[in-house]
């Protein structure tokens, strides 16, 4: 067994959609960067990859190809499971944390779970997501972008 942990964190803009777990929140702002800036789906890819030895996402999807430029983060992660099945991983769980002043996302947590395992053909039971604030402290706290952290646990099958 392997396990992995994964960070992203992405700065809030006006005239995005907020995008986590490829679920679109509604709020006023939008997370910023070159594909659709989800950072509980790359935080998630990031620990999937690190378990398996693989790097991490900027390797294996670089920010300066036009190839990902605005893609659907469902799409990316879709890709690590292959890269995962190629090498002969199974998951077996994922615990993530986002870490945001606002919005509230509690009303959207079952979408996203659903989201990750459905695209990970896994059972929603093997996946945990849970969201937190900074009190008020830090670039999270103040409104100023969102992060996320991300472990899973994965293991060789024969």
């Amino acid at each position: 067994m392997r396990i992995g942990s994964g960070y992203d964190v992405h700065k809030l803009v006006e005239g995005r959609k907020l995008i986590l777990g490829g679920v679109q929140i509604d709020f006023d702002k939008g997370l910023l960067g070159h594909s659709d800036a989800d950072v509980l789906t790359h935080a998630i890819m990031d620990a999937l990859l690190g378990a398996a030895g693989m790097g991490d996402i900027g390797k294996h999807f670089p920010d300066n190809d036009d190839n990902y430029k605005d893609i659907s983060s469902m799409k990316l992660l879709y890709q690590v499971l292959y890269l995962l099945k190629k090498q002969n991983y199974s998951i077996i769980n994922i615990d993530a944390t986002i870490i945001a002043q606002k919005p509230k996302l509690s009303a959207y947590m079952n979408a996203m779970k659903k989201n990750i395992a459905d695209v990970l053909e896994i059972n929603e039971s093997q996946v945990n997501i849970k969201a937190t604030t900074e009190e008020g402290l830090g670039f999270t706290g103040a409104g100023l972008g969102i992060a996320t952290n991300a472990v899973c646990l994965i293991e060789k099958i024969a």
